[in-house]
């Protein structure tokens, strides 16, 4: 179907043309709005995706350094008994040698 519009101009249904309907209660979005408004969702979800993949990775990485570091912890743990066994055994050699010069 072809209409003539106020300035008679030819139109059809299918026109955008804000000239063809001036008294319109409702704004007509431009199809490249719409295109515009579609490849920033398509970008927001294809940022959503890629910042859940890193976040996944970093959780993986975070894992790996919380069990290295209680493995860490547990070495501290031996080198500090180690350590106080050792400091025991020389106090006792020190006082046995304190003794037998006081003989």
């Amino acid at each position: 179907m072809v209409f003539l519009n106020t300035m008679g101009r030819k139109t059809t249904l299918f026109d955008d043309s804000k000239a063809s309907e001036p008294t319109k209660s409702k704004e007509v979005i431009p199809l490249d709005r719409l295109k515009d408004l579609d490849n920033k969702i398509a970008g927001a979800i294809k940022k959503v995706k890629a910042l859940k993949a890193e976040n996944a990775e970093l959780e993986k990485k975070l894992q790996a350094m919380e069990l290295s570091l209680g493995e860490k912890d547990a070495e501290i743990q031996r080198l500090t008994s180690e350590k106080s066994d050792i400091k025991g055994q020389i106090e006792g050699l020190l006082d046995e040698l304190e003794s037998i010069e006081e003989d």
